[in-house]
């Protein structure tokens, strides 16, 4: 399902962006409101910005963002923006997030709600669609392009390889954030992501034991070493268990997700999107 709805803030992305990383010649104005449905019924606030090539729909980006993040956010809105330069763009809330229904499941249902934007992407009418995940988002594509296929190639950038991972400070303060109740309230009311209390019932599988099976879809991975989330162990152990074609971008001084990326980065990102597509078409 599909309906137009308003933002409640008159801001664009573009405005966001051009505030925050100096992004100049924003598409964002171009925008369309959307709002996506899920096979498991949630609604996913969404939006749409044609690419540079419109009307000739050759490549679509969808974007999925960090945990806590949301379309409505700057960082995000500066990575939809600079995308949309190369690509078009959908973009959307996870589920708990933003103006999205539901509760976080932090990674295990929201592959379903990746689902709902490619679909959505396929029926813009887009030949190509690439995934482009960034930290719980990065998470996300890799098990959807492994779990559910439909795409053409996939971006991780600043993912974890396993679940339970506490190695650093800011992982055991979002375990609990999401273990406790305290936690949960916090995150609901100061960072606007509702998170489930139910966890899961059955441990989905981890990024690293599916992403074997992305292949022969391409794969980026992109991480920092400056990362304080997630150190280097995660982005290498991802490229060791995957599957040609693959690659690795090391990054030296990038920090973690969308709020460490620069409008350089971005820009390489969206400009690479082509050629890793092609990727996926050497016989």
């Amino acid at each position: 399902m599909v309906t137009s709805y308003l933002p409640e803030e008159p801001r664009t992305a573009g405005d966001a962006a051009l505030e925050t990383f100096g992004v100049q010649n924003s598409r964002v104005h171009l925008v369309t409101r959307l709002q996506l449905a899920t096979e498991d019924g949630e609604r996913l606030a969404a939006l749409h910005v044609p690419g540079p090539a419109e009307p000739d729909r050759r490549l679509a980006v969808v974007v999925a963002h960090g945990f806590t993040g949301s379309i409505d956010r700057p960082a995000v809105r500066a990575v939809v923006d600079a995308l949309s330069k190369h690509a078009g763009v959908v973009a959307f809330d996870f589920r708990g997030h933003g103006r999205s229904t539901g509760h976080s499941t932090l990674g295990d249902k929201e592959i379903l709600d990746l689902d709902a934007a490619v679909r959505h992407a396929r029926e813009l009418g887009y030949a190509d669609v690439v995934t482009c995940g960034w930290s719980m988002g990065g998470s996300v594509v890799l098990r959807h392009a492994a779990l559910l296929r439909d795409v053409d190639a996939v971006v991780s950038v600043s993912a974890v390889s396993r679940w339970f991972y506490r190695g650093t400070l800011p992982m055991r303060r979002l375990h609990w954030a999401v273990e406790s109740r305290l936690g949960r309230l916090v995150a609901r009311h100061a960072l606007k992501t509702r998170i489930t209390a139910d966890g899961w019932a059955e441990v989905p599988e981890s990024p690293v034991e599916v992403v074997g099976r992305i292949a022969p879809i391409p794969l980026l991975v992109v991480h920092g070493d400056a990362d304080h989330y997630f150190p280097v162990e995660h982005p290498e152990a991802l490229l060791a268990a995957a599957n040609e074609p693959k690659e690795l971008w090391l990054l030296e001084g990038f920090g973690h997700a969308e709020n460490a990326a620069t409008p350089e980065l971005l820009d390489r990102i969206g400009a690479h999107l082509a050629d890793l597509v092609a990727k996926g078409r050497v016989p």
